[in-house]
């Protein structure tokens, strides 16, 4: 496993347990807003830990990114495409959370406060590893010498 792989698989991991931990009510503190509104919005609307703003949308998509991530670790082209998408996606974000118009995604998910500076620091690391990290040339050909063996068995002829 590539390390473009690991960080599929990683960033996978974590996003899947930030979505379901955003469901379990122990982890999510009530705003301090007064009132009840009835917008898309408001569904389970909340600060994981007390520092980010999520709702139910913002768990889903967190699920979502997280199972994207767990697959795309399966091969290294598909983890680049991942990080590629990951960096474009929050990037996008990061942009949108900090203009006061598009801070809760039209009405829809919040990605203001603490999120922009997480969607920040994921859209560079994932930047990296979609766009800039490479396996080198000795560990492609240490992977088809490996391959080789697999198939042709260890025989003198092999090598």
């Amino acid at each position: 496993m590539k390390r473009g792989q690991y960080f599929a698989l990683l960033t996978g991991v974590f996003f899947l347990l930030v979505g379901f931990l955003g469901f379990i009510p122990a982890f999510v503190q009530e705003p301090a807003v007064s009132g009840k509104s009835i917008d898309l919005f408001d569904a389970q609307y909340g600060y994981l830990m007390g520092a980010f703003p999520i709702n139910v949308f913002h768990n889903v998509v967190h699920i979502t990114v997280g199972l994207l991530g767990v697959l795309a670790s399966i091969s290294l082209g598909a983890s680049r495409v991942y990080g590629r998408g990951l960096a474009a996606f929050y990037g996008l974000l990061t942009l949108m959370g900090l203009l006061p118009y598009t801070n809760t995604t039209f009405g829809l998910i919040p990605i203001f406060g603490n999120d922009v500076l997480l969607h920040l620091s994921t859209a560079a690391i994932a930047f990296y590893f979609g766009f800039i990290d490479a396996p080198g040339l000795l560990e492609l050909s240490d992977r088809t010498r490996d391959n080789a063996e697999k198939f042709y068995g260890d025989h003198p002829s092999a090598s």
